[in-house]
């Protein structure tokens, strides 16, 4: 997209997560790409104007189809360039598309912005940061891992997986985390992360990649998540499978301590 003029903003369901601007459309038409950017889950397609704050949801996409390409159901917003198409396709309805304007202020201050932690691969996120962003809270330290107000991009999977590899009961209370397990932490966060990217990522069935590639690799090699039942990689210890805020968490009851 960046460089690219878009000709037109085609709104076929506007009932997202939350409504779609019905300015939209005027407001991007025949307006020059500047370029595409991410914050957490959030895609920022930038334009003069404002930018288009983006969310995929549960299981959305945004693709590049060929010019006469049909319509599929559920695919529910159209952005059309001279020599290009793309097709935003949400079947749960979950993701959102918003617009800041340039004039409203910085995009970061956005709210939906302005509260996300530290990327996790941003130089300033350190064990020590990690440490003194979860010291003042007393949740278990997976739920403060979802929250993503310290450290964006650890969702349900890697989380898990992160703490089997700090070997960190994912109930112990975030502000009892010593130090040192903060940096065991801090770079089993990296290390997970590191090894989805390589191996394409892992989410719902039926994700796929912008190639159309399901994104299930990591799963195969995960060493804890939706393994209850089956031995610790570790010592061999049954995986157990717990409910916490309404998420599974799975970690091993031996090797991972309070």
């Amino acid at each position: 997209m960046p460089g690219r003029v878009l000709r037109a903003l085609i709104v076929h369901e506007p009932r997202l997560r939350w409504p779609v601007p019905a300015a939209l459309p005027d407001q991007v038409c025949n307006q020059r790409v500047l370029a595409c950017d991410r914050r957490g889950k959030y895609l920022l397609i930038r334009f003069e104007p404002g930018t288009i704050i983006l969310h995929l949801g549960m299981s959305g996409s945004l693709r590049r189809v060929t010019s006469d390409a049909p319509l599929r159901k559920h695919d529910h917003i159209e952005f059309l360039f001279d020599d290009a198409r793309f097709l935003l396709h949400d079947p749960r309805r979950f993701g959102a598309m918003l617009w800041h304007p340039s004039n409203a202020g910085p995009l970061m201050a956005h709210p939906l912005l302005a509260h996300l932690g530290m990327e996790p691969f941003d130089p300033a996120f350190t064990p020590e940061a990690l440490h003194a962003g979860i010291h003042s809270h007393h949740q278990a330290i997976k739920q403060v891992l979802l929250g993503g107000h310290i450290v964006v991009g650890v969702g349900n999977i890697y989380a898990s997986e992160s703490l089997f590899q700090a070997q960190i009961d994912p109930r112990t209370r975030a502000d009892r985390l010593s130090r040192p397990r903060c940096a065991r932490l801090h770079a089993a966060i990296r290390t997970t992360l590191t090894q989805a990217l390589e191996s394409g990522g892992s989410t719902l069935r039926d994700y796929v990649n912008a190639q159309g590639t399901p994104g299930a690799y990591f799963t195969l090699h995960a060493a804890v998540y939706e393994r209850d039942g089956q031995p610790c990689p570790r010592c061999a210890t049954p995986i157990r499978r717990v409910v916490q805020g309404q998420r599974a968490t799975y970690f091993c009851p031996h090797c991972q301590t309070r």
